[in-house]
Order: structure tokens, then sequence, then C-alpha cells
């Protein structure tokens, strides 16, 4: 999904430009406001809660916001993503939105604050006040409403500064300039978003070869734990030699060896503006810590490819491969190649699952030559970026 909080002042024009974003982008309109009014008009339980509040003066408490804004977003699932007008005020809110997006299994993208200076906003909302003759809007009135917006709202600006997503965008104009500048920043983010792919497929399918040169294709940086290990198991060192027990044995390597060579990896590309993971999650608990770490970079796994080969060919390619001078120390025994495959049954196949729950998968017939599969593949992650994007 493609979330966005518009932030601004009141009297930036976040109304008018909240309209025309969700009609382009196709996102659905979250205003905690117009939530609260439509929950009390319609008299629901939440409504009722709401109005007590309201009734005895005092502020609608967060819990009863993050239950309206959940609902809201669980009722609009074809959306492409959510503007959230106005919302997050508080750091607080913006805590409270990470968790409920992350819940989700989502994000936001980007914060575009409208900028206005105050004596703009002032002559706007004194000529708002006259023409809709809302005389509690007086000049007083209305700086008190800016004084509280900025002491409040500083602190939500550097929270998404400092996760790179806050873009403060010229709000003096005419709408529609307004609107352009919000809708190449818009774009800009779009095309620098991170795109993380996973691929999967049973041993001897051609993952590697595949992934390597699909990563270099589409100029994203290629994580193989497999030929990570296999090169710890060359260099002699300490993790390699337990590493090579398991892998002779065809069995899946203990998580904490994985992941500190894929965290390694990724710490070492922090120019990276995206990840091909290739065999890796190998389990559900992996599929979690994958989670985990992209988690920590403000991203996640954006697709997953499955390059589907049938057992037989598989367990006849590794065979073949042992005859090779490129073979593994796994494929020239007979009974560690079909304890692969048992491996990968029991426990990989399940990952699918997992992310066929909530991530687009690409199946992708992995029987051809090495030049017909890769087509295959780079048609589809064509397809799969632009869908992203």
């Amino acid at each position: 999904m493609f979330n966005i909080a518009l932030f601004g002042p009141p009297g930036a024009g976040k109304g008018t430009q909240s309209k025309m974003l969700i009609e382009k982008y196709n996102l659905a309109y979250i205003s905690t406001g117009d939530m609260l009014r439509e929950e009390i008009s319609k008299g629901t339980a939440l409504g009722q809660r709401a109005k007590s509040v309201i009734d005895r003066g005092e502020l609608v408490s967060d819990d009863i916001i993050v239950q309206i804004i959940e609902k809201k977003i669980k009722a609009n699932p074809e959306v492409n993503g959510f503007l959230f007008d106005g919302f997050p005020r508080t750091v607080i809110q913006a805590y409270i939105l990470e968790g409920l997006l992350l819940k989700l299994n989502t994000s936001l993208s980007c914060m575009i604050s409208l900028e206005v200076p105050e004596e703009e906003l002032m002559n706007r909302m004194m000529e708002r006040a006259e023409k809709e003759n809302r005389t509690d809007d007086t000049q007083e009135v209305i700086k008190n409403r800016l004084k509280e917006y900025h002491n409040k709202t500083v602190p939500v600006a550097k929270f998404y500064e400092e996760k790179g997503i806050y873009f403060p965008i010229d709000g003096v104009g005419t709408v529609d300039e307004i609107f352009k500048r919000i809708t190449d920043t818009i774009e800009q983010t779009l095309t620098s978003q991170w795109l993380n792919v996973v691929l999967f497929g049973p041993p001897g399918s051609g993952k590697d070869t595949q992934g390597r040169m699909l990563a270099e294709k589409h100029n994203l940086i290629y994580i193989s734990a497999g030929s990570q290990l296999r090169e710890e198991i060359n260099k002699g060192t300490e993790m390699g030699k337990a590493a090579q027990l398991y892998m002779e044995k065809g069995d899946i390597v203990p998580d904490e060896y994985a992941i500190k060579l894929i965290e390694k990896q990724i710490k070492t590309h922090p120019e990276a503006r995206g990840f091909f993971f290739k065999g890796f999650p190998k389990t559900i608990v992996q599929a979690y810590i994958l989670d985990g770490l992209l988690r920590k970079l403000n991203t996640s796994v954006s697709c997953v490819f499955n390059l589907h080969v049938p057992t037989i060919e598989s367990i006849k390619r590794l065979t073949d491969r042992g005859k090779t001078s490129g073979k593994r120390p796994y494929d020239s025994n007979i009974d560690t190649i079909i304890r692969r495959m048992e491996q990968f049954n029991e426990k990989t196949a399940p990952v699918l699952d997992f992310y066929r729950k909530q991530k687009p998968i690409y199946d992708i017939d992995g029987i051809g030559n090495k030049d017909e599969v890769f087509q295959r593949l780079s048609d589809k992650l064509d397809l799969a970026f632009r869908n992203l994007r």
C-alpha cells in the first residue's frame, strides 16, 4: 500500500488537496474529525463513546481515534492506500500510527507538509470566517490555533524527518500549482521506494543463476545465504566449519548463522534501494526474522517469486551437477539430495503459503534453458515493479 500523511496548519488547504490526491492515486480518505462526526451521526458504540467525551468538553482519547482509523482501514481493502489528513498530530500518535500500520502489514510512505506563512494563513482563515459567518473564528482564536499547531507538530515533523519520509511543500500558489508540487514529490517517493524481492524454488531450480542475473538487471543487491555460507566454509572460519556439518547432511543451517551473514551484507550496502533474497527465508521463523531486519530499514518484502520445478527434475539436475566440476559437497550423495528435498517440502514450502496471504506472489515455470527462464522471470519482475510503484 501507498500511504500518505498530509500535514499543514489550519488554512493550508489540506482539504482541497486531499480530494484531488485520493482521486488520482485511488486512496481512502482518513480524517479523524470527519470519521468522528460520522460515527456520532450513525449512533455507533464508538460514536456514543466519542460524543460523551465531546459533550464534556474534553478531547477524544487516542484509544477511540485508533479504533476508528482501524475500522476505516479494514473497510477499504480495495484501495491502493490511505491518505491521513491532519493525523498524527502528536509524537504519541505518530508511534500509534506506526504500530497500527505494522499490524496491518503496511507503513507510512511519506509525510507531506504544506508550508504557508502565518500572515497568509491569517488572511485565508479570516476570509473564510467572514464568508461562512463563523463569528467564533476571531483573529485571537486563529492565532491560538496556529500556536497550538506549531507547538505540537514540530516534534512530529522531526519524527518523520529522522525516518527520511518528511517532505515540506510550498503551499502558496494556485490549487493546481500546489497539487503539482505535491504529486512531483509523491512520484519521486514512489520511484525511490525500496524494492525487496524474495526468490523461492526447490533445490536445483536454478535460483542462484537466475537470481544473480535479475538482481544485476534491476540494480538490486543480491543476497544469498547459501553462497555466503559456502564462502565461510572455503575460508575455514568457525562459522563455516559449523555450517558445513549441517549442509553436508542436507539440513537447514541454524538461523543465527544465516542472519549474521545477511545482516552484515545489508549493512555493507547503505546505498542500496532494494535487495534480492535468494533461498531465504527457508522457514516461517526466518520469514519473521527477515521482516524484522527490513523493518529496521523502514522497508519490507515487496513481492515473492516462486520458481516452479517438479521434484523429479530438481533431483535430476542436482545429480547431474554432482558429476561436474561445479558440484557442491551435498550434490554427490543421493541420500543428501533427497534429504534436502524433504527439508524444502517440510519447512520451506509453508513459507510460500505464509507470504501468499500478505504479498504479491508470482509463479514462474522453471523448465527450459537459462535464457528462456530468465525472460519469464524478467517479464514478471518488470510487471511487479510497475504494480508496486
